[in-house]
């Protein structure tokens, strides 16, 4: 009989990514980070707010974002571990 090793994934890297405003609030066109396994959609925004202040929370409150390229319409999406996050905010017009 082998032994077997529980392993368990605490914490997934996402890749966000900032466009336009968003970048400029941020203060970075994109960064890797660290969340907690299980975290979802509302619980990275509440962070990268947190993170990097009101500029970008303003710019939160009024952004589309994508996840793995496909709009995101329900914050209780779970991350998965290597997702990429992107943060849209409104454009002229809109």
């Amino acid at each position: 009989m082998t032994a077997s090793t529980d392993v368990r994934v605490t914490t997934n890297t996402v890749t966000v990514r900032y466009f336009a405003g968003a970048k400029a609030a941020a203060g970075t066109r994109s960064e890797a980070l660290e969340v907690p396994a299980g975290a979802t959609v509302a619980d990275l925004i509440t962070a990268l707010a947190a993170d990097h202040g009101d500029a970008l929370a303003r710019v939160l409150a009024a952004a589309s974002f994508l996840l793995d390229e496909t709009a995101v319409h329900d914050r209780t999406t779970v991350l998965a571990g290597g997702a990429v996050f992107d943060v849209l905010p409104p454009f002229a017009g809109g």
